[in-house]
């Protein structure tokens, strides 16, 4: 039996992360054994990328975007909240996994270093603040403070993103890295006085997905895109729905969230420490599901996974918006079937349309800013170009 919890304000995980920047960490030259398993990579190269994981990116935010459709909807319908508990086991972890993949090379080089503050830490303050100014304007609220500390809604994943990625040399050099990150995960998911600072309960509680990300090789996603594999995850997925469905009036969805300590959700500290690992388990296996239906070719959403920050971030606004203007309150007919199909389909759409190349143009000022005005030249390139010249 799962666990009852009182469900907290309703806030739904972000997403962006797949290669968490959207550019991800050059890998370094790789050894004999990386250079013999590339033959097994999951999926072709093209112009540098690769069409799997630009895939999974993509399929990955269009399920984020869905989800933050259905949350309105969770309260009416037992079946909406089944198809929302059962996406949100996998998506935010698989998001983290690619993440943690693409930052296997990361080292405190000062191109990185610098890389990690444009795409990472500068974004963060653009768009907290953005969203700090449309809550006021939208949600009448004119007091909503603009705090850096506080994250709020979806840039809590930039936070986490910076600080996994400069904890990235530690995981290289630990023996046991995934043990090590869910004993963390674990005990922070039982220590309430951790607070809001940072959304450290997210940072550490989603830190294995980041950690496990670190260990794959080609070879492991090549495993999971068996044809054995992607047979056995149709019952595996048919059945999380229905376990999802029986849970649903039992079960708060907030602790798919990772936000909350287990007190916070008003249980026990065992039963988090049980669900911390329960979950983890639960969601390892759906993403290997989710992964083994990612198409290695390239399609016609392949070129939008270079832009699924840019769909992330910038869909957020409308996601909140709609609540904040009532439309699903007004609207009582987006309630029945037909409304939750449309609905669907309409956040598959504008996340899409938020992730193609005229959209990224128009926003890379804020997502990928180069900002060469900001950091010291390396003495050593002037070095170079004078004895070049």
């Amino acid at each position: 039996m799962f666990p009852a919890a009182p469900t907290p304000r309703r806030e739904l995980p972000p997403a962006r992360a797949a290669e968490g920047t959207d550019r991800p960490e050059p890998t370094e030259r790789p050894s004999d054994a990386e250079g013999a398993a590339g033959a097994a990579a999951p999926a072709p190269k093209s112009g540098g990328r690769n069409a799997f994981f630009d895939n999974a990116k993509y399929l990955a935010i269009v399920l984020v975007a869905m989800g933050h459709a259905w949350e309105p909807l969770t309260d009416g319908s037992r079946a909406a909240e089944a198809l929302y508990m059962t996406v949100y086991t996998f998506h935010m972890p698989a998001f983290i996994i690619i993440s943690g993949y693409f930052s296997r090379s990361f080292d405190m080089r000062k191109d990185r270093l610098q890389r990690l503050v444009t795409g990472v830490a500068v974004p963060y303050v653009l768009f907290e603040t953005a969203y700090a100014f449309f809550k006021r304007w939208a949600d009448d609220d004119p007091g909503h403070p603009i705090s850096l500390l506080d994250p709020w809604f979806l840039t809590w994943f930039l936070v986490a993103l910076f600080i996994w990625r400069l904890t990235t040399p530690l995981w290289k050099v630990v023996r046991w890295p995934i043990p090590l990150s869910v004993a963390i995960a674990v005990l922070a998911s039982v220590s309430p006085d951790i607070g809001d600072d940072l959304d450290l309960q997210r940072v550490l509680q989603f830190l294995p997905f980041f950690v496990l990300g670190l260990a794959l090789r080609p070879e492991h996603f090549k495993m999971v895109q068996r044809r054995a594999v992607r047979i056995a995850s149709l019952p595996v997925f048919a059945s999380a729905l229905v376990m999802a469905y029986w849970a649903a009036p039992r079960m708060s969805s907030a602790w798919f969230y990772h936000r909350d300590s287990a007190q916070e959700l008003g249980t026990t500290w065992w039963i988090g420490a049980v669900m911390t690992l329960a979950l983890f388990g639960c969601s390892i296996v759906m993403v290997a599901c989710f992964f083994s239906w990612v198409p290695t070719r390239r399609t016609w959403f392949t070129v939008l996974g270079a832009g699924t920050l840019y769909g992330y971030l910038l869909h957020g606004f409308l996601a909140k918006g709609s609540r904040f203007w009532g439309w699903f309150d007004d609207y009582k007919w987006l309630h029945s079937p037909l409304g939750e199909i449309a609905v669907t389909l309409l956040a598959a759409g504008i996340v899409t349309a938020l992730c193609t190349p005229p959209v990224r143009r128009m926003f890379r000022f804020a997502m990928e800013p180069t900002m060469a005005w900001a950091f010291r030249k390396d003495p050593a390139d002037s070095a170079r170009a004078r004895v070049s010249a």
